[in-house]
């Protein structure tokens, strides 16, 4: 079968690309923006791009078109299939018909965290030698690609695993789909990881998002595991809705807990109260240690020892775009993360505070999710922004004045409209000893290497 997908270079859709290529497909596409790591990954797989969405890539003559969630009315591609009447279908619901309909699915849901604690669980299952499949919003270092198809297990290699690990998204499915793309994934074991607004351009407010989970929780079987944050108030009403599953909590006294944090980074895990062993690792905060526990829970479920899992993590390697060191020059350190969600860059700072103690931290970052484009969170911004000692913002495309929302920080943030500046700006400040926090999630425009360049 030949599949064209379009807006092939989300970390989603081109991860449809790397599943569909690998299964034997043959496999097009096309984007209107191409960047690292995705378009990389694409086209060592040999999948061809194309540019845009003009409507003469209908002479490709595809057996299916794979429409993603970026694709709008309007689009001359997507007029010209309408028009003829030619065959399309959304991502997420090609996935479920043609990969998922016969697996072990573990979903990862939640405002944040996902894609690490997705990378998490797909790593204990295969240090375990069950080969899963999966379908993860970014790269794990471990795996070195964002999908791929389930495996051979190391106790029965002439099976293929049934296990499926995939990062379960709330945003929508498609312009002609308004489901949060995880309804169609019908997992077996899912971790509810936290709950929080966000996707302003498409939910009006939090009770429709937990509407959206809880459409989730309706499809989980009665034989399958509910892995939820016991702190979290918004999923504990997610599931006072109904729930048909037993559910295990993390974070809290009565379920998988947090336990003595090392000197080294690593940290104890106990289940109710229970010792169950320590995990040595590089990760820094809190919100990764809680994002490993709701993995070895999950693994668990699937058929891990806890100890095994545990010891998995002790070779966990993160994902690419977690608090990535993309190098260093004249003694200053640059970090490229995708927080963009106020939650998300203050828990970012907060593990990279308690790494480097009293240097300073220069947090640079691009509003670039619809969320943050609306300009619905920036008054919690000067907030999640506290523990940087310099700040530095690109105000590029927006609609509000990031300035204003930053004037309670006074001369500790500075924003730009030009992006020269904002790289002139950060190399001026920038002294030996000192950490670049660089947070977006898009390309933002080369700048992790533009630093490492002009700092030399």
């Amino acid at each position: 079968m030949h599949i064209h997908i379009l807006g092939i270079c989300g970390t989603f859709m081109g991860g449809i690309a790397a599943i569909a290529k690998q299964a034997g497909h043959k496999v097009t596409g096309c984007d209107a923006n191409v960047y690292p790591p995705m378009s990389t990954q694409l086209e060592a797989m040999g999948i061809e791009l194309v540019q845009g969405f003009g409507a003469e890539q209908v002479d490709l003559n595809p057996d299916v078109y794979v429409i993603g969630n970026v694709v709008t009315r309007g689009k001359p591609l997507m007029e010209e299939i309408l028009n003829r009447g030619l065959p399309y279908i959304s991502g997420p619901q090609w996935l479920a018909e043609n990969v998922l309909h016969d697996k072990w699915v573990l979903a990862v849901a939640g405002t944040h965290g996902k894609t690490t604690t997705s990378s998490m669980l797909a790593w204990i299952l295969e240090d375990a030698g069950l080969a899963p499949g999966f379908l993860i919003g970014g790269i794990p270092e471990n795996f070195g690609v964002s999908a791929r198809l389930p495996g051979k297990p190391a106790l029965d290699p002439a099976s293929t695993s049934p296990f499926f690990v995939i990062e379960a998204d709330e945003y929508d499915t498609a312009f002609f789909d308004k489901r949060s793309k995880f309804v169609h994934y019908r997992p077996r074991t899912a971790i509810l990881n936290n709950l929080e607004f966000d996707h302003a351009d498409i939910f009006a407010d939090l009770a429709a998002i937990e509407t959206q989970f809880h459409h989730l929780v309706r499809t989980i079987p009665g034989n399958g595991r509910i892995v939820s944050n016991g702190r979290e108030a918004n999923l504990d009403r997610v599931l006072e809705r109904g729930s048909w599953t037993p559910v295990e909590r993390f974070g809290v006294e009565a379920g998988w807990q947090l336990g003595a944090l090392h000197d080294d980074g690593g940290f104890d895990v106990l289940l109710e109260g229970k010792p169950q062993g320590t995990v040595h690792w590089g990760l820094m905060g809190e919100h990764n240690r809680l994002n490993a526990v709701a993995a070895i829970a999950a693994a668990r479920h699937a058929g891990v020892a806890v100890k095994d899992a545990i010891d998995a993590l002790s070779r966990f390697a993160n994902v690419k775009r977690r608090m990535e060191v993309k190098g260093a020059a004249n003694g200053v350190t640059v970090y490229d993360d995708f927080a963009h969600h106020p939650t998300a860059i203050a828990t970012t700072l907060e593990g990279l505070r308690r790494k480097v103690g009293a240097a300073r931290i220069l947090a640079v970052l691009e509003p670039r999710s619809n969320t943050m484009k609306l300009g619905t969170m920036k008054e919690a911004l000067p907030g999640s922004l506290a523990l940087a000692d310099q700040v530095f913002c690109s105000a590029a495309g927006l609609n509000w004045n990031p300035a204003e929302a930053l004037e309670p920080m006074g001369d500790q943030a500075q924003t730009f409209t030009d992006f020269d500046a904002l790289v002139d700006a950060i190399v001026a400040a920038a002294r030996p000893g000192d950490h670049v926090l660089v947070m977006s999630n898009g390309g933002f425009g080369g700048i992790h290497q533009k630093l490492l360049d002009r700092l030399v």
